[in-house]
């Protein structure tokens, strides 16, 4: 068998993490009909298709991401080993790249992040998107980790190592009673206007068959499915907000919002999303071993 030709392994490897043959061309520095032909004899030799097209976009194959797990291995390998011999491996400035989904609580992403929050040898690039496009980029190591509140198992070609890094109750809270007043779960649901996930939100899914076996039919003023803008209305609507209290932290603590209760058997998990990769930034895996409850605190 004629041996691999690594000149043409890593052209692949820098089109599998642009998706686009021009990008990859001008990044490499070559011309995009002579990338194209590199990429033709790779597949040859492999006897695979590595890529297909999808409009403007190349899409890894079940092949090409197997192809790709190799390939980044081999040349983040060679990368460490140029650090390795140039500084002892030491390097000034590691690089977290982090992708969050858009309905996730900025409160929560900035508690996990804390502990690297403001530290001059660490560079933070933090990614908002869909749990699919962030799931993408992560196949092709565009991202070193993703944060949910969905787990995601294992796909075609894929094993994502999902692991769950805290969970809190979802509660039910509003502005300040006054004293004396308490709300009264779940006989006032009927009777507040009530701020809610979206539908396609889990949290919403549990609590809807809740108020069905509660026999009970909230008032509706909104539904919305992104924590942040939940969290403003719960902050400046006379409402009641269905939320994990992690998206509201400040406005408890200053006594803005109240908790009233928190909902039975309801809860918020969130995960962190990785692939199996031979080299995982250090300060990640730091990240990763701090206990739930310090991930959750303000």
């Amino acid at each position: 068998m004629a041996r691999l030709n690594f000149h043409h392994l890593h052209h692949f490897w820098a089109v599998a993490q642009e998706e686009h043959l021009t990008r990859a061309a001008s990044r490499l520095h070559v011309s995009q009909s002579a990338l194209s032909t590199q990429i033709r004899q790779l597949e040859d030799q492999l006897r695979v298709r590595l890529f297909e097209r999808e409009g403007r976009r190349l899409r890894l194959t079940e092949a090409g991401q197997l192809a790709f797990a190799y390939a980044e291995t081999i040349f983040t390998a060679g990368q460490e080993l140029v650090s390795l011999m140039q500084d002892g491996g030491t390097q000034s400035r590691q690089r977290l790249r982090i992708g969050s989904a858009a309905t996730l609580s900025r409160n929560f992403q900035e508690n996990f992040l804390r502990p690297v929050l403001g530290q001059s040898d660490v560079q933070l690039v933090i990614e908002s998107g869909s749990l699919d496009e962030l799931l993408g980029r992560l196949a092709v190591h565009k991202l070193d980790v993703v944060l949910s509140n969905r787990a995601v198992g294992a796909e075609a070609g894929r094993q994502w190592r999902c692991r769950r890094i805290a969970r809190q109750p979802v509660c039910l809270v509003g502005p300040p009673l006054g004293r004396g007043r308490r709300f009264r779960f779940p006989q006032d649901l009927a009777t507040c206007a009530l701020l809610l996930p979206g539908t396609n939100s889990e949290i919403r899914t549990r609590f809807d068959a809740l108020c069905e076996e509660l026999d009970v039919r909230p008032r509706v003023l909104a539904e919305v499915d992104d924590m942040a803008m939940l969290r403003l209305l719960a902050r400046d609507s006379a409402a009641v907000a269905l939320l994990p209290a992690v998206v509201v932290q400040d406005e408890l603590r200053t006594r803005r919002l109240a908790r009233y209760c928190d909902v039975p058997d309801l809860s918020e998990d969130f995960y962190a999303i990785t692939t199996e990769r031979r080299f995982q930034p250090a300060v990640l895996k730091d990240l990763l071993k701090r206990p739930a409850d310090e991930v959750l605190a303000p």
